[in-house]
């Protein structure tokens, strides 16, 4: 029987940097991965050019039930370098917004330089086989593969992600390992997800369905400044997928529509130069017309703009600043960027990620209990996730 050093479930990012570390410190490594083409997730993110990373990267853009477990790793393999590594393979590259970076190319020419440091480090890789049984074997473990391959190795690493995006092939499948080798799996939910509102909202909002505003939306105490875009579901938008992860079923969101602008100054200074337009058409200075005229005709005001007095405008104002609404939930797995929760973080070490009370396990990437926000924290996880794992594997 074949045995290797390391066999890894799993060839998204968080899994091939974990080969790739391996197989420079001299290991044998297999790569196990279901479908027919390693790192899909990469290959689709950021519109086809992959957001690799972000400069701003720290433990404070994640969420988790253990908020110090990121640090480790984030530090020992930070954002700098893998920015390195993506110069070192000649890989162009901008700075969108907020420190979010693009490949100018498509994404595939980082999963291209992945295949080839695996190739260089002698990872071997099997593409379409799944693993249809695990279990120890003395200090090791034995896998069974759906084409009949058995095979053991000494160290075991899953990553094979969440739930996000069923038609990928996403499943439980590392909650259901970690189960199985006595580790806790928190809670888990769609994150960085559209939500969704009941048929009474969503018929109010068929009129601005498509328009796009820039906005400050919070949940609780945690709030986020970038466009949100209302849609015939409900609404998205950066802002909107960013605060799903703090969102909570049966919750209201606050939106602050145009924040820094002087809605109360603005709206004041037309009623002196043109008192008789109606309150939406002023609005529609500042918001979008179609998002203007239905919010004028929430906002319980009656008569024109020279009927307003400041009182009243000044409660407009304040009442744009704090826009209430209650999804009634989010589009689910099927489009969710990531998946929040996951494998117990109480159960892993931070500095190896190989789980404290089964030896030669480990797992890493988005199946663990660590979800980044938006803007390339998520890959960031998983190539700081996966490279500390491979110095230990």
């Amino acid at each position: 029987m074949i045995t290797y050093d390391v066999a890894i479930i799993g060839a998204g990012a968080a899994g091939m940097m974990c080969a790739i570390e391996a197989g420079k410190r001299g290991r044998t490594v297999t790569l196990i991965e279901h479908s027919d083409k390693p790192g899909e997730k990469i290959r689709i993110s950021g519109g086809g050019r992959c957001n690799f990373t972000n400069l701003h990267c720290g433990p404070n853009n994640f969420l988790s039930a253990n908020p110090h477990f990121a640090k480790s790793a984030l530090k020992r393999y930070s954002q700098r370098d893998f920015i390195a590594w993506i110069d070192r393979h000649r890989i162009a590259w901008h700075e969108k917004t907020l420190g979010q970076l693009f490949c100018d190319g498509p994404a595939t020419q980082i999963i291209d330089a992945l295949r080839g440091e695996m190739r260089e480090a002698g990872v071997g890789v099997r593409l379409g086989v799944s693993v249809t049984s695990h279990m120890r074997k003395g200090e090791g473990f034995e896998l069974r593969l759906s084409d009949g391959t058995l095979f053991r190795c000494r160290s075991l690493v899953i990553a094979t992600g969440g739930k996000s995006i069923p038609k990928m092939g996403a499943t439980g499948f590392a909650y259901d390992v970690a189960r199985a080798y006595g580790l806790d799996v928190t809670e888990t939910r769609p994150a960085l997800v559209p939500l969704t509102f009941g048929p009474e909202i969503l018929e109010r909002f068929k009129p601005i369905a498509g328009v796009a505003v820039d906005a400050i939306v919070s949940a609780g105490k945690t709030s986020f400044e970038e466009a949100l875009l209302f849609t015939h579901r409900g609404l998205s938008g950066p802002a909107i997928l960013q605060i799903s992860s703090y969102w909570r079923e049966g919750e209201e969101i606050s939106i602050n529509f145009q924040p820094g602008f002087g809605i109360f100054d603005e709206l004041k200074s037309q009623r002196g130069e043109n008192g008789r337009q109606a309150i939406g058409t002023a609005m529609s200075v500042f918001l979008p017309k179609r998002l203007a005229q239905l919010l004028a005709a929430d906002c319980g005001l009656t008569g024109n703009l020279a009927d307003q007095s400041d009182k009243k405008l000044r409660a407009l104002e304040a009442w744009l600043r704090d826009w209430r609404i209650k999804p009634t939930g989010s589009e689910g797995y099927r489009t969710a960027e990531v998946t929040l929760g996951g494998i117990d973080t109480a159960g892993l070490d931070s500095r190896s990620m190989e789980a404290r009370h089964a030896p030669g396990l480990y797992f890493i990437g988005e199946a663990v209990d660590v979800t980044g926000w938006l803007g390339g924290f998520n890959f960031q996880w998983a190539w700081s996730s996966g490279w500390s794992a491979g110095q230990h594997v």
